[in-house]
Parts: C-alpha cells; structure tokens; sequence
C-alpha cells in the first residue's frame, strides 16, 4: 500500500546540498514504493514550520508527513512544540519504541529525543531527529514496516 508523503528538514545549519536526513527519507520512501509529493527545507522558526505543515495536512493528497530536526534540547529545536499543535491523535508508542531502540545504539543519550507521532487533519505524521543514523532507524526499524496497516487503518 503506497503513500503520497512530505518531507520536511528543519534545520539552522543544513543546505540542500547536505541534507542527508532529508535524502535518506525520500530513498527510503520510494525504494519502499511511497511517493514524494513534496519536500522543503526551512530554518528552525516555528512560524514558518507551521505554515509549511498547515498547507500539507489540509492538502488532500498528502498522506503522511516525516520532518527531520528539531526534536532535541537545543534552544531553536522547536519542531515538536509545533507539530504537538497540529495533532489530533497522537501515537505515544512511537516515541517510546524510538527511544528504547535509540538505547540500544546510542545508550542514556536516546532520552534527548523528542521524536514523536500522530494524525493531523487525517494526515500521519512522525517528527525524528535530525542525525542520519536515527533517521534510518525510525525508518528501517518503525516506519516503513508499519506504514501499509497505518494507512489501511486511516483509510478504512
């Protein structure tokens, strides 16, 4: 089952050029058969994360949303606070899942993540950190193989 995805970086210090988290997301999607109907990059200023996030979970298509940085401690890491506003389910187990995998890699630094789930305006939406490696682990690890049944349970 395939989905019309957004991917959005929220980064301070990334360019298009090095945006290696937001890459990874879209090879993964679409290796995974998804499809990328959008992806932007944007400093870490809620205003402008929100606005970007508003037009995506109100545009039909657009299934799923994954953002990448944002999630930490830092005082600009904001992502969170926005997409928590948007959210009409949220999905606790993901983050937890996320945190208990990040221990096993990354030991007592995995409780710095704020990486969070849910549904806005229909729309999935995860919000991960912004290393490659935890990236590639909400991916490899929760999302791509969960993705088909949370689509079959949000369309049904």
């Amino acid at each position: 089952m395939a989905a019309v995805c957004g991917v959005l970086t929220v980064s301070d210090s990334r360019t298009p050029e090095t945006d290696s988290g937001g890459d990874l997301i879209v090879a993964t999607l679409e290796a995974a058969g998804h499809e990328i109907h959008a992806r932007e990059l944007v400093k870490d200023e809620p205003s402008e994360i929100g606005r970007l996030l508003g037009e995506w979970f109100r545009a039909p298509e657009v299934e799923v949303v994954l953002t990448t940085g944002g999630t930490g401690i830092a005082r600009r890491d904001g992502t969170v606070e926005v997409v928590e506003r948007f959210l009409d389910k949220r999905l606790d187990g993901f983050g937890e899942l996320f945190r208990m995998l990040s221990w096993e890699e990354i030991g007592s630094a995995a409780m710095l993540s704020r990486a969070v789930a849910g549904i806005a305006y229909d729309t999935l939406v995860f919000a991960l950190p912004g290393s490659k490696a935890a990236v590639r682990l909400a991916l490899e690890k929760l999302i791509v193989p969960e993705l088909p049944h949370l689509l079959f349970e949000r369309r049904r």
